[in-house]
Parts: C-alpha cells; structure tokens; sequence
C-alpha cells in the first residue's frame, strides 16, 4: 500500500529511534522536527568563466541528426540525479559529502537555482539518489540509506529538512567491506514499490574466503528493501559493481550496468547491460570477469548452474554506470522505450575510450536490440577528457539530462526535428 511522504517520515522516525545517528549528524533533530543552527547551504554560480567553457566545450559533442546539447546547470562533482515527479526539481548525488538540488523555476530548461540539499547532514558518498512514485526522495550512501518527503519544498528552506532513517549508518554493508572501492551506490524504487540498491564490492576480484559473506550480505549484487527498510533480500547475485539501474515500463524487469574486471588487457572484458526478469538470478562474477571471459582467479571454480550473461557487451573497460529507460515523446519513435546508458570512460585503458552515452533499443519482446553510440565528442582526439558523463534521466518535457563529474555538470539534450 503506498502511504503519503509525510505518513512515512512519521513511521521512520519511529522505526528508527533505537538506531539513531549520534546527535552530532543532527539527524535525531531532524527526524523530530526540530531546527539545527547548521550553517546557511552552499549556493553555486551559474554565470561566469567556467560556465561559458563548459558552454564551449560543448560544440565538440556530437549527436544525431536534429539533436542538440546545452547547458543545463553548473553541479560540482555531479553523479546520479533523481527528478521529482511532480516539480521535475533535479537532486544530484555525489561521491564526496554533498547532494546538490537543482531548480528550474521558470521552466526554460535551465537551472535559476543549484543549492546543497540537507546540509545540516552529514553525508558519505551520496552517489545514489532515487524517487518515489509519491515524491518520497532516498539517498543511498555508502553505508546509510536516508528518506526525505517532500525534499523539493523542506530544501527551499535552508540546512533543515524533514528525514528519516531507512538503513541505518553501519548497517547497508558490513562495515569490514567499507572502502573508497566501488562505494558508490545505485536505488531505484521498483513497480513493486520496494527500494533496490545496487552493492559493489570492494576488490577487483574477490579472495575466494570472502564470497560466501559477500553474497549472504548482497554485495557483489543488487539488494531490495521495503520502502521503511524492512524484508532485505538479495534480489540479484554474481555483479560486480553496478552503478547504474533502471526498470523496463512495458514489462516491469530490471536492468542494469556493470563494471567489469580490470587487468585482463585493454580488449577485454567487456562492459554490460543486463536483464533480470526474477530474484535470485546470478549473473555470473567472479568466475566470469565480464561477458563470457573467465578470471584468471576463478578459471578452476566451477560456475554457478544457469548463469545469466549479459543482453548487451558494451566495450570493454568504458566504465559503464548510470542508465534509464527513455518514457518521453520528444525523440524521434525510434528511441522510444530504449535505454540510454552513460559511458564515464576508463582510466586504465592504453587507448582511452568511453565518455559518451549509448542507446540500445529494445524490442517489443522485451530483448535487446542493436546498440550505438548516441553522443560522444567529451573524449578528445588526442586522448584527453574534456567531460566524463556519469547518469542519463529524463525530464518531464521528454529531453534528456546527462551529468559529468569531471566537468562538473548537467547537460540537456533535446530535440527539434531534423534540418
């Protein structure tokens, strides 16, 4: 049953009590209503030097026919974005200790307003920011998932936003697998109305005395929870590190990106894109460091029976993260009901490749079809990275928001028809 924002911020807050943060995270007073004294949020400029050079930059981006890219708001360190159903207000996580929120009052398709989000709280690695269907925003870090309702309005404020506790610090992962590693976290709130977070697991390839723990706590996988935390189950087993998940509309599966294993030379092994159509599949690392490429590690285990490979082998070491699929009628039919994946680019590759974003189509079975290179042009001709896209969501209107970490940026790409 799907209760209203502030029914759940009540219900949390209850649930929670006996695992509050320490006072110091000024959780306790917010989880009760009360004022902070934090300091004012920090606002960003979006006029200036740097935001005419990243304008700049952009006429390097090439994109199909009848598209064009701009941009949309100037955001340090911008990761993952969740947009408010109703206001279509952009959150954007981070993987340092921010979340950022981006409003475009006027509709112009341009941010008036980026402003730290609950900066009376102290955030670790915010990457993972999702809605739900009610407005309800979750912030999955490191180690912590946190509910806002309302997160649009209470953020208008100031420092001081109504919250609540769906995961406790401490208690999303053990805390002997906390690392710098693949600590960023993916959510996305399922049909089913339970909250999903993808779990990387901190080595390259794991030691095989940790799979066991890995798996029974759903690292190295996707978990779903209740939306107030409780019924944790490990839906998805065998992934490495996703940092990007969406659900299929038509037919309500999951899919998701995966980063694959480094070190096994510059072509191979490939990125992916899966499809999980029920809890429980795996989807087959360590033994296989990507695609069907078997670790050196893991060549004499014995993989799981019915492992589940990837619908699509993106190229390998691209560093694959955040993906959605495309709802709006703003594109042209043929993009309609695909997936639009952002490529961060790799950082280990003797030839760099990546920092683009790919669309693959899908077809009306629910299967991949053919997969292209959408936009690209932030990787230089001489190998030097101008930008690096991070997540691709959609807004209202039916254009598309991609945003950068490296350039610190949000970028629209819309379309007019072709010329």
């Amino acid at each position: 049953m799907k209760s209203s924002a502030v029914a759940l911020a009540a219900s949390l807050v209850v649930a929670a009590s006996p695992l509050l943060a320490a006072p110091t995270d000024n959780l306790q007073k917010l989880q009760n209503f009360k004022q902070t004294g934090a300091a004012p949020a920090e606002k960003i400029a979006q006029d200036g030097k740097h935001a005419d050079a990243l304008r700049e930059n952009l006429k390097a981006i090439k994109l199909p026919q009848g598209f064009k890219i701009e941009l949309y708001a100037v955001v340090p360190e911008a990761r993952h974005m969740a947009i408010e159903p109703s206001t279509g207000v952009v959150f954007v996580g981070t993987r340092k200790n921010r979340v950022w929120q981006v409003t475009d009052r006027t509709k112009r398709r341009v941010a008036d307003d980026v402003v730290q989000f609950a900066s009376a709280i102290s955030f670790k690695v915010p990457n993972g920011v999702c809605f739900s269907p009610d407005g309800i925003l979750y912030v999955a870090e490191q180690n912590r998932v946190l509910a806002f309702p309302a997160a649009q309005f209470f953020g208008e404020g100031g420092p001081d936003v109504a919250a609540a506790v769906v995961v406790p610090q401490g208690k999303l992962i053990p805390t002997e697998f906390e690392s710098f590693n693949h600590g960023a976290r993916a959510c996305r709130v399922g049909p089913d109305g339970k909250l999903y977070v993808a779990l990387g697991q901190p080595w390259n390839v794991p030691p095989k005395d940790k799979l066991a723990a890995l798996d029974k706590n759903g690292l190295a996988g996707i978990i779903r929870i209740g939306q107030d935390g409780k019924n944790r189950e490990v839906y998805a087993h065998g992934v490495r590190n996703s940092v990007g998940l969406d659900f299929n509309p038509a037919d309500k599966t999951l899919w998701f990106t995966d980063n694959q294993v480094d070190g096994m030379g510059d072509d191979q092994p490939p990125g992916e894109l899966n499809r999980a159509t029920k809890a429980g599949q795996n989807f087959g690392f360590p033994w296989y460091g990507g695609g069907k490429v078997r670790t050196v590690e893991y060549k004499d285990q014995q993989p799981p029976k019915d492992v589940v490979f990837p619908v699509v082998e993106y190229a390998p070491h691209a560093a694959d993260l955040g993906m959605s699929f495309y709802t709006g009628k703003m594109f042209p039919a043929k993009y309609q009901g695909g997936v639009f994946a952002a490529e961060h680019g790799s950082w280990n590759r003797t030839k760099p490749i990546g920092a683009r974003i790919m669309y693959t189509a899908v077809k009306p079975d629910g299967s991949a079809g053919e997969t292209e290179v959408f936009a690209e042009g932030w990787l230089t001709p001489n190998g030097e990275y101008m930008g690096r896209p991070v997540d691709v969501q959609q807004l209202q209107d039916g254009s598309l928001l991609v945003s950068d970490d490296y350039a610190g940026a949000i970028y629209r790409i819309s379309y007019s028809g072709a010329k």
